[in-house]
């Protein structure tokens, strides 16, 4: 899952984001209201925690603009205000939540959880394809009592194979979605982690396999 975090305290949103990641969620860092927008119009966001007083454009009317504008991904709005009128006009403009600075890091993690639990409610909590289950909490894939566990890239990608299975993704949209739209690493990294899932499949004796499509991407398929 990809989230994006706004903020201009600094300090803060990199001790954030290094939370987020050891919490499996991939996360892009912007310190201003401008680049928050420029970041959510890419439409590869699964969440924004979005903080309210920013320079160049506040987060109020970043989230303003980009609910006009059709984006509904799940917000998160954080505020040093506590007032119930600041809270309200959050929610009245479209956040999902509201969180008042400071806060505890598992108080954020469970609201974060809880917002994007809405937008994929549609899926299972603990997918499962072939004779695999995809752990959503432990972060491990499984076959009856063989379990092993995915580092986070790994997880991500799986699970965008998990929850399309049959369909072909790109190398650029794994890019996109896991590393980021401005990412310089380079394109063969996909290919490096495609390579440390299908062993860890083959570990727990899986009856799926990632297929590569020349020149369009990879598949998950039965065997």
């Amino acid at each position: 899952m990809r989230l994006l975090l706004a903020d201009d305290e600094h300090e803060l949103a990199d001790a954030l984001a290094a939370i987020l990641k050891r919490s499996n969620y991939s996360v892009d860092v912007v310190y201003d209201g401008v680049d928050a927008l420029d970041y959510i119009r890419t439409g590869l966001y699964d969440g924004c925690i979005l903080d309210i007083m920013m320079p160049g454009t506040d987060g109020i009317t970043v989230l303003k603009t980009a609910r006009k504008e059709g984006f509904t991904l799940p917000v998160l709005l954080l505020t040093a205000k506590s007032g119930t009128d600041d809270k309200v006009e959050g929610l009245d403009s479209g956040a999902n939540d509201y969180l008042t600075k400071p806060f505890a890091a598992k108080e954020l993690l469970a609201r974060i959880r809880a917002m994007t639990r809405k937008s994929d409610e549609t899926s299972p909590n603990n997918p499962v394809f072939g004779n695999v289950t995809l752990d959503k909490l432990t972060f491990e894939i499984r076959n009856g009592e063989k379990s092993i566990r995915l580092a986070n890239k790994e997880y991500q990608m799986l699970e965008m194979l998990f929850v399309n299975p049959g369909h072909v993704i790109s190398t650029e949209r794994f890019m996109e979605k896991i590393w980021g739209y401005d990412t310089e690493t380079e394109l063969n990294v996909v290919w490096v982690y495609i390579s440390y899932l299908r062993k860890k499949l083959a570990k727990i004796d899986a009856n799926i396999k990632i297929t590569a499509v020349r020149n369009l991407g990879y598949t998950l398929e039965t065997e």
